[in-house]
């Protein structure tokens, strides 16, 4: 049911959705480790506080001060072994160095093949924004036959909508396409 939205309403929210996957893309790509300091890496690290998961900024300090070393200052000097498990805990290949006041994460250099990993990894993830974008054009699409079917869009106004949800489609995989092409030569520099 198009719950009584018009034309204009299901174009717009289709090209907002559709910018949203690009913005949520651009997002997912940051925590892709490429060799430099980024506290995007730790963001979404979850940290047990006195019992509870948390993500580790909002109990400490993050912080990039060298191209390849992050500082981390928890604002409780408890938490240091829960934040340092967390980070060994992850995904992330990194060790991190526990001075009692703050821990230093040291970014090593990657290699050539975990580059090479990574550019797949990161291609996995833009095809699968690709698909999202896609998949909001169906749904557009069949908001829009359905407007036609409850004679509230002509043939020719129903053709000229597609045209644009598809115009809209093509703009977002070419935005997807730009943001993965500069996120695997950030991947593959050395």
């Amino acid at each position: 049911m198009t719950q009584g939205l018009s034309k204009d309403q299901v174009l717009e929210q289709t090209r907002q959705e559709m910018t949203q996957a690009v913005v949520a893309l651009r997002h997912e790509l940051s925590r892709v480790r490429t060799g430099r300091a980024s506290t995007a890496l730790l963001e979404g690290l979850m940290v047990n506080c006195y019992g509870t998961k948390t993500p580790l900024k909002q109990v400490a300090g993050l912080a990039a001060p060298e191209t390849r070393l992050m500082v981390v200052t928890p604002y409780d000097k408890s938490l240091l072994g829960e934040i340092e498990k967390a980070i060994l805990a992850s995904d992330l290949g990194l060790t991190p160095v526990n001075d009692g006041k703050i821990i230093r994460v040291p970014i090593p250099e990657l290699s050539e093949e975990r580059r090479r990993e990574l550019v797949k990894h990161v291609r996995k993830i833009a095809e699968e924004f690709r698909v999202s974008v896609r998949n909001h054009r169906r749904d557009a699409n069949e908001k829009l036959r359905e407007l036609h079917k409850e004679k509230r869009l002509s043939e020719d106004e129903l053709r000229g909508a597609e045209a644009k949800i598809q115009q809209s489609t093509t703009e977002q995989i070419a935005k997807i396409d730009q943001v993965l092409a500069a996120k695997e030569a950030e991947i593959m520099q050395v």
